[in-house]
C-alpha cells in the first residue's frame, strides 16, 4: 500500500521541481527576446529599416538579425568564448554565489535579508584591515584575514537575527537600516588614519599584503571562487544533512508547526541570520582579497563591494534558493557581467543593457504564472502530469 500511495507522491514532487527549472529556463529565454527587441528599438540604423518591412524586408529582418546575433555572440564569447573570458566570468560570480546563498539560507527560513550588502561591507573592512595592519607568515595571514571577515559578517547578521527573535522586529527594516550603518562606518573609516593610505588624503585604504591576497591560479581565477563552491557544498550539507537545517526548513515552511513540534523559532532565526551573515561576509572577503585585472587586490574604497549584497537576492530568487541553483545563477550574471563588456566594445550596445537583461530575468522568475501565461505549455504539462499521478493513485 506505501509503494502505491508513494509513487503518486514521487511524481508529483518529480514534476513540480523540473516545471520550477522549466520556468526560470523560460524566464531567461523571455528575457533575451525582450533583450533583443530593445537592442533594436534603441538602435536608430536598425530601427529605420522597419519602414521598409514590407517593400524590402531583408533590410529590416537582416539589419535585426545581424545587431541581435552581434551583441549575444560578443556577450557569450565575453562570458565564456576564452580562458581568460572563464577566469573574469568566475572572478564575478565567487562574490554572487556567496552573498546568495547567505540570502537563500535565509528564504529557507522564511527571512527576507536584504542585509546582505551591509554584512558583505562589514566582512570587507576587517578582512582589508587584517590584511595591510598585520605583519603573519603566508597562509596564516589568509586565513586569519577571511575568518575575521566571515567573523564580521556573522555579527552583522546575528544582530538582525537576534532582534527579531527577542524584539519582534522585522528583519526587511532591520537589514535596511544595518545597510545604512555599515557604508556610513566604511566612510567614515576611511578618512582615519587606521585606514588612510600614507601621502594620500582621498578616502581610500593601503594595499593588502600578498601574503593575505587570495592567490590566483589563471589570470582573475583565484582561490575564492573554489572557496565560493565549498560554501555552497558546506549549505546543502547544513540543509539537507543536519538537525539545524530541518529546524530551518520547518521553521520556513510553518513556523508555528515547527514551535508546535518542539523548535525553538528565537534560535533558529537567530542561528540563520547569523550563518546568512557569515556567507554575506565571505562575498565582502572576496572583493577585498580576491585579485583584480592587473593581478593584485584592489584597495579598500567606498564603493569596492559595489551592489553585490543587492545583486545576491537576484541570484537567490533565480536559483530558488537552493545551492546549485545558486551557484548556476551566479555564474549566469557573473557571465552577464563579463560578458557586457565585450558587446559593449565589440557589438557597440550599451553596458546597461545587461542589468535590463537581469532585471527581466528577475521579473519573469518572480512572476511565474505570468511565464505560464506566456508560455502555456508549461501549465499544461503540469496538468496533464497531476492527472496522471491521479489516475495511477
Amino acid at each position: 500500500m506505501s509503494s502505491t500511495t508513494s509513487r503518486p507522491a514521487f511524481l508529483a514532487y518529480l514534476s513540480q521541481y523540473w516545471r520550477e527549472w522549466a520556468i526560470t529556463g523560460a524566464a531567461m529565454v523571455l528575457a533575451l527576446l525582450l533583450g533583443a527587441i530593445l537592442m533594436v528599438v534603441a538602435d536608430p540604423e536598425v530601427s529605420a529599416n522597419f519602414a521598409y518591412l514590407f517593400t524590402a524586408p531583408q533590410l529590416a529582418l537582416g539589419g535585426a538579425w545581424a545587431k541581435v546575433a552581434g551583441a549575444y555572440s560578443a556577450l557569450v564569447a565575453g562570458a565564456v568564448g576564452s580562458p581568460e573570458a572563464l577566469a573574469h566570468t568566475s572572478a564575478k560570480a565567487a562574490p554572487l554565489i556567496c552573498a546568495g546563498l547567505g540570502v537563500g539560507l535565509g528564504f529557507r527560513a522564511g527571512l527576507f535579508n536584504i542585509g546582505a550588502q551591509g554584512q558583505a561591507i562589514m566582512g570587507s573592512i576587517v578582512a582589508a584591515y587584517i590584511g595591510f595592519t598585520f605583519q603573519l607568515p603566508y597562509g596564516l595571514h589568509l586565513l586569519v584575514a577571511i575568518i575575521g571577515g566571515v567573523a564580521a559578517g556573522a555579527l552583522w547578521g546575528g544582530v538582525v537575527g537576534w532582534l527579531k527573535a527577542k524584539t519582534g522586529a522585522h528583519e526587511v527594516i532591520v537589514t535596511i537600516m544595518m545597510n545604512y550603518i555599515a557604508a556610513g562606518l566604511l566612510a567614515w573609516l576611511l578618512t582615519t588614519a587606521a585606514f588612510m593610505r600614507p601621502g594620500r588624503m582621498d578616502p581610500i585604504s593601503p594595499e593588502v599584503q600578498p601574503t593575505s591576497a587570495l592567490p590566483g591560479i589563471y589570470q582573475q581565477f583565484h582561490l575564492g571562487f573554489l572557496v565560493a563552491i565549498l560554501a555552497a557544498a558546506a549549505v546543502w550539507w547544513l540543509l539537507e544533512r543536519s538537525t539545524t537545517g530541518f529546524a530551518i526548513r520547518a521553521v520556513g515552511l510553518n513556523p508555528n508547526a515547527a514551535a508546535t513540534a518542539g523548535m525553538s523559532v528565537a534560535a533558529t532565526t537567530t542561528i540563520t541570520m547569523t550563518f546568512a551573515g557569515a556567507l554575506a561576509g565571505l562575498a565582502g572577503v572576496q572583493a577585498a582579497l580576491g585579485p583584480s585585472a592587473n593581478g593584485v587586490p584592489v584597495p579598500l574604497t567606498v564603493g569596492l563591494v559595489g551592489t553585490v549584497g543587492f545583486d545576491a537576492i537576484t541570484v537567490a530568487l533565480l536559483g530558488r534558493s537552493r545551492p546549485l541553483g545558486i551557484v548556476l545563477a551566479g555564474l549566469l550574471f557573473g557571465g552577464l557581467s563579463a560578458g557586457g563588456l565585450a558587446m559593449q566594445s565589440v557589438a557597440q550596445t550599451p553596458l546597461t543593457l545587461t542589468m535590463v537583461l537581469q532585471a527581466l530575468v528577475v521579473l519573469f522568475v518572480a512572476a511565474p504564472a505570468l511565464v505560464q501565461t506566456l508560455v502555456p505549455i508549461l501549465k499544461e504539462r503540469k496538468s496533464k502530469k497531476v492527472a496522471m499521478a491521479g489516475g495511477e493513485a
